[in-house]
């Protein structure tokens, strides 16, 4: 036998041992998800898998954003003095969700026709919650008290997660919600009072 042999041949034993107990520390540490079976912590394995956003489990258009008929997505965002505020708070009760901007011309131009709905509605239940798209909670202060004095309220979408979750891809989009939970009508751009009144009636009807 050659001098030489002995080396190689036990340089290949080690290498495969140390190769298959690697393979071997893989399957236990990482097992688990090779096989799609929960991470520790979680209830099960369903609840593992189902990672989706809301807007996956609820009908949508052609263009992503909820129908008509169906249930609003449940969401909870702070407003600016941080308090958490859900849609769920408002079960029974008619709720406009308008999706907003500072920088938006058109949302401009609306706010004053909200908060006019506002002030003869309020009384009868009604909620506008104007979710402000990735802005700071001074940009929006400013100009939703001391420049437009508005008295409804505004929440932070700081990473526009639930404007993405209801569709939306331009600004000002508006959802009206029944007090049942449904959407009963989308806008896209300004309203003017004319439409928020009929608008209304939808939602109450």
């Amino acid at each position: 036998m050659n001098d030489q042999t002995l080396p190689t041949r036990n340089l290949i034993f080690f290498l495969g041992g140390m190769t298959l107990l690697g393979v071997l520390l893989a399957l236990l540490l990482f097992g688990g998800q090779l096989w799609g079976e929960a991470p520790a912590g979680t209830e099960t394995a369903a609840e593992f898998a189902l990672q989706t956003p809301v807007i996956n489990q609820i009908p949508v258009d052609n263009m992503g954003a909820i129908q008509v008929g169906n249930p609003a997505p449940q969401f909870g965002l702070a407003d600016l003095e941080g308090a958490a505020v859900r849609l769920q708070d408002y079960a029974g009760q008619p709720v406009i969700l308008n999706f907003w901007a500072t920088w938006c011309a058109p949302c401009r131009q609306e706010m004053p026709e909200l908060q006019a709905l506002y002030e003869e509605k309020a009384a009868d239940g009604l909620v506008i919650l104007a979710l402000n798209r990735e802005e700071t909670p001074d940009q929006i202060r400013q100009f939703f008290y001391e420049e437009m004095g508005l008295t409804f309220t505004p929440l932070l979408d700081e990473a526009g997660a639930v404007a993405n979750s209801y569709g939306v891809f331009n600004m000002p989009t508006t959802y009206f919600v029944a007090g049942d939970g449904t959407v009963a009508a989308v806008h896209r751009g300004p309203l003017t009072q004319e439409q928020l009144a009929d608008y209304y009636d939808l939602m109450v009807q």
